[in-house]
């Protein structure tokens, strides 16, 4: 079995109303790399946006593929800086960044299209549990 570099076994895939500027919202609110798009005239047929050695794909919801919502749980390295970027290019916050009792400092975001962000600062280098 061949997988991309980039991409787990498991990726996550979300159909988006406006996928184009859904997918640039990401990378300017979450700071995701444009990994690739493939246009069918103007709509996103699909969209890559990478975060470090994960990535995520999107498409433009239409018939047959509503528009999804999902939780993300993204590792970021400061999790006031990404929660403030965040805010900054439109993101709802839905959780203030605390730190938490199994060892992350997190804060949540709603994105435009209804997705829920989990920024997490990792504060152990140890496993949970």
């Amino acid at each position: 079995m061949h997988i991309p570099e980039g991409f787990a076994r498991v990726t996550p895939y979300i159909f988006a109303e406006n996928a184009a500027p859904y997918m640039d919202h990401l990378i300017a609110a979450l700071g995701g790399v444009n990994g690739g798009r493939t246009m069918r005239g103007q709509t996103l047929a699909n969209g890559i946006v990478r975060f470090g050695d994960a990535s995520i794909m999107i498409s433009e919801a239409g018939r047959g593929f509503p528009p999804s919502t999902l939780s993300l749980y993204l590792y970021v390295a400061d999790a006031d800086a990404a929660m403030a970027q965040a805010l900054a290019h439109g993101m709802e916050k839905i959780m203030d960044v605390a730190d938490m009792d199994y060892g992350d400092r997190q804060g949540g975001v709603k994105d435009i299209a209804g997705n829920i962000w989990w920024l997490s600062q990792r504060l152990e280098d140890k496993p949970y549990g």
